[in-house]
């Protein structure tokens, strides 16, 4: 863990979950009482990671997962010329870590956007675990699908669509994951910058600039510093269909 002076402890899992308002995001919910209690000793409460904090170093040996309790996360790599290359932003509920488990080796880095507290699960014993737990071993193969498809997602992102297409489905895939934990929400948070927006979908800030001020100018969307809402919907699937 890069952050060496976080603030370590033990969380029994099932009175944490029980807590927890995205239990349902991280555990599947068909878990018995039993299985609950087994995967208890392998979950570590990690935090607070405030804004810029490293969670975990590029290069670094593949343990855990980490499950972001609260907060928000951006992973990023360098390009041959040292450069940021944003790979992606995570949110409350969503893990991190997936994409080490073929080489046991982190690609990216990954740092907290705002002040975060993720659970972190050794890897080794959860996969342990997930053969003796079919609903467990379910729920790891369902999460790793759905974070290949947000990587087929952000490729789709960077090739031959407009500007305008590229911040729209963005937005709606923020919007989309979103309302996995709130429910209808009327408002999506941007807690990433402008800049790492822009790096994220492979534009120029002023390019990301004149996009946003288009759509909303066109009645598509009210933004602000940190925060977008949608106005047409109709429009909003049209962009990002």
């Amino acid at each position: 863990m890069a952050k060496s002076s976080a603030n370590i402890r033990l969380v029994h899992v099932k009175r944490a979950c029980e807590e927890c308002a995205v239990r349902r995001l991280c555990l599947p919910t068909s878990l018995a009482e039993s299985d609950l209690e087994s995967l208890s000793s392998l979950v570590q409460r990690r935090g607070p990671f405030q804004k810029g904090d490293l969670i975990y170093r590029a290069g670094e040996d593949f343990n855990s997962l980490f499950a972001l309790q609260s907060g928000s996360v951006k992973t990023y790599g360098l390009t041959h010329d040292g450069e940021e290359q944003i790979t992606g932003f995570h949110l409350v509920g969503e893990l991190l870590g997936m994409d080490a488990i073929g080489n046991e080796v982190h690609p990216c880095n990954a740092i907290a956007l705002e002040t975060t507290w993720v659970c972190e699960m050794p890897y080794a014993k959860l996969s342990e675990l997930a053969e003796l737990v079919p609903g467990l071993q379910r729920e790891m193969f369902r999460v790793l699908g759905k974070e290949i498809r947000q990587d087929e997602h952000a490729l789709m992102l960077v090739r031959r669509l407009r500007a305008e297409q590229r911040v729209m489905r963005f937005l709606n895939s923020l919007y989309q994951r979103m309302r996995e934990r709130y429910g209808l929400i009327e408002e999506i948070p941007l807690p990433m910058s402008r800049e790492d927006i822009a790096n994220y979908l492979g534009l120029a800030p002023e390019t990301l600039s004149r996009a946003l001020t288009k759509l909303r100018n066109d009645g598509v969307i009210d933004v602000t510093t940190r925060s977008v809402r949608f106005l047409d919907m109709v429009a909003v699937c049209r962009l990002a269909c």
